[in-house]
């Protein structure tokens, strides 16, 4: 399975978003927004990889022969 750009690019920015806000833990609005922002990256992540390995696992069913 290969990762579209955009795929490694919200991982990495998911990534990113936690780290902030751990680092960030003294402010608490901005570390939940970095959360949020975070658990949305992984979320469309997770919801894109499911999508494109259903899309590809239809393709790959064979075709009935008679």
């Amino acid at each position: 399975m290969r990762l579209q750009t955009i795929q490694i690019v919200a991982g990495l920015a998911a990534a990113l978003a936690f780290v902030l806000a751990f680092m960030a833990a003294g402010a608490a609005l901005v570390s939940g927004l970095f959360m949020l922002l975070g658990l949305a990256a992984l979320g469309w992540l997770a919801y894109s990889l499911i999508k494109m390995v259903l899309k590809r696992d239809r393709k790959a069913e064979p075709s009935a022969r008679a």
